[in-house]
């Protein structure tokens, strides 16, 4: 078929046209409603697609974990109620209003005991705290080092919590009547669990 020929096709009659031209004809219209579909259609839909893939693998990622998590389930009670019992058995530690008297007197009894001498034991002011209160007590003691180690160990055998802050020793100065012993300079804090007030 000749360039003059294709000119002088009628668009008015095609189904006179040689069958290549028609099938070429098709094809340019198939290609033409092709294109068109996955511009009107299929590029939105591929577009969504991609959207709903990257959804896909985020939730994939989170089942993953909350599926680990469900499988540690069993654990993490039990690790709870460790906690739970052992901050139970703390909490038991500190003693209530009625026996801090008593727990001062087994830190002076303590140092005693351990051969120290008091200069300075005076209980400051209660301080609150979340769910406890801070009673801090000013000590200057004398004695020596091995002393004051056996004081300290017996705090911590006693069977309230009490503990040492702010500690500085330092020698006596040659002209002070206990020289050749040391004096221990510390702030001990006890503690005292904050029962809760009955709703009014």
């Amino acid at each position: 078929m000749t360039f003059e020929e294709l000119n002088n096709l009628d668009f008015s009659n095609i189904g006179d046209w040689p069958s290549p031209v028609k099938a070429v004809a098709i094809l340019l219209v198939i290609g033409v409603v092709a294109a068109a579909g996955y511009y009107f259609d299929t590029k939105d839909r591929l577009a969504e697609l991609e959207k709903t893939e990257i959804q896909e693998q985020r939730l994939r990622t989170e089942f993953k974990k909350k599926q680990e998590k469900a499988a540690n389930l069993n654990a993490y009670k039990q690790q709870l109620e460790e906690m739970r019992q052992s901050f139970g058995a703390m909490l038991k530690q500190l003693p209530d209003k009625t026996e801090v008297a008593a727990l001062l007197v087994d830190v002076s009894q303590t140092g005693l005991a351990a051969g120290l001498e008091f200069e300075l034991f005076q209980p400051l002011g209660e301080v609150q705290k979340d769910f406890y209160a801070e009673l801090p007590i000013k000590l200057r003691v004398f004695g020596e080092y091995h002393e004051f180690g056996e004081f300290v160990s017996g705090l911590a055998a006693l069977p309230r919590i009490v503990t040492i802050h702010d500690v500085q020793i330092s020698p006596l100065p040659d002209k002070d009547p206990k020289f050749g012993k040391l004096v221990l300079e510390a702030t001990a804090k006890t503690y005292r669990y904050l029962e809760e007030e009955p709703e009014k």
